[in-house]
């Protein structure tokens, strides 16, 4: 199944895409940066991506996407998210990086079987509640563009009055969205992300989000009840240090979670070498090198080895150590590296990233976990192949 991809970034989401069976035949992404590592990685032959097309470095205010009507079965993307991010400057809709325009167009213009987007969780915040509502009822009824001149407030009232006086059948997307935590879905970090997700109502399709594979209630059995997560990493007792609230929780757990256990930034970089550490031996893992300058102070501290990583982010003025450093068992930080920072967002180890550490960084902050956007697709690519069988007559 064909699929355009907006926003690309370094190409998260893109691989989970494309993990799930679809197959880009655009790729759009403005970064020079981003779009250096998309080639890289695609002229290297790294599975799915070297199935790519070139991507185009541009303004996606600039492209034209109607010879891809009837073509493309999927529109994916990131809208960028600063505007909307909790480390950003929160100016919103007023922020000329908003893309949410581009991405409806992009739907009006190619006319998908579905669409993915993801966004920060920041978008759901009260002081945006206005725009998130008009962003849902755009993404309902991308043919009922703005007029000239006419404020994004006005087009809002215009679609909530089209919305009331139509029938539900009469919608061109049903559109549902949620709050997921990509922990939740066997990653090794704590990513809160909102996700859009919309079929054309003529195919007729029922949709829901998948249901949560992981829990920190079962990672915490095998922590405390079960001890098997200790002796998986081969930790001694006197080694086994654990936040007070979470082991009280754990104790009292009345019986095993039916889930599989949260990811641990352990269970993500366990095996690297420490790059702080005989650095001799990492020369042959790609993008795993020590960067220096780490410290920590009040509210400003790493992610623990036996729990999920803090949410990697990008930042405004290159990289926070804070969500970007480990904790370690000594009680010292260290910045992750590109690798172990890759390995959080869980991209394959063959996936090299370019630029410098900053620049590096900040596509992995930005970026959508892959084994994440692969869950979501995969669903995204059953309903649709679903919706195309024939159907048993009653």
């Amino acid at each position: 199944m064909r699929a355009i991809e907006l926003f690309a970034g370094a190409g998260g989401l893109g691989l989970g895409i494309s993990q799930a069976g679809f197959k880009p035949i655009q790729v759009v992404e403005w970064d020079r940066w981003c779009c250096d590592t998309l080639r890289q990685n695609r002229a290297r032959g790294v599975k799915h991506i070297s199935a790519w097309p070139e991507p185009i470095e541009g303004d996606v205010r600039e492209i034209d996407f109607r010879s891809f009507e009837g073509r493309a079965v999927l529109v994916s993307g990131g809208p960028p998210c600063q505007p909307f991010s909790l480390g950003g400057r929160h100016r919103g809709n007023a922020d000329n990086r908003d893309m949410w325009p581009e991405a409806v167009r992009a739907i009006r213009e190619i006319r998908p079987k579905a669409f993915i987007f993801e966004n920060v969780k920041g978008l759901t915040r009260t002081a945006f509640a206005g725009y998130f509502n008009y962003i849902l009822l755009q993404l309902q009824y991308p043919s009922l563009r703005p007029k000239k001149g006419e404020t994004w407030p006005d087009h809002s009232v215009r679609l909530q009055r089209h919305h009331l006086s139509r029938p539900s059948d009469k919608e061109e997307y049903r559109v549902v969205f949620n709050v997921l935590n990509a922990a939740n879905y066997g990653v090794p970090q704590r990513r809160e992300r909102v996700v859009f997700v919309g079929f054309r109502a003529d195919l007729g399709i029922e949709w829901s989000f998948p249901h949560a594979t992981h829990s920190l209630d079962a990672l915490l059995w095998e922590q405390c009840r079960s001890k098997k997560y200790w002796a998986r990493h081969r930790v001694p007792l006197i080694r086994r240090t654990m936040d007070a609230r979470l082991h009280s929780r754990g104790m009292s757990l009345p019986a095993k979670p039916i889930t599989l256990p949260w990811r641990t930034t352990r269970d993500a970089i366990g095996d690297l070498p420490d790059p702080g550490v005989g650095t001799h031996k990492t020369t042959q893992m790609h993008n795993h090198k020590f960067q220096p300058g780490a410290r920590s102070y009040p509210g400003h501290t790493g992610s623990p080895l036996d729990e999920p990583a803090k949410t990697l982010k990008a930042g405004v003025h290159g990289v926070p150590g804070g969500e970007n450093m480990l904790f370690r068992e000594d009680g010292t930080v260290r910045y992750f590296t590109v690798r172990e920072s890759a390995r959080l967002q869980t991209f394959p180890d063959n996936f090299l990233f370019h630029g410098s550490w900053t620049e590096t960084m900040r596509q992995l902050g930005n970026a959508v976990p892959v084994e994440f956007a692969t869950v979501i697709a995969r669903n995204v690519a059953a309903a649709i192949k679903n919706s195309s069988l024939p159907r048993k007559r009653k």
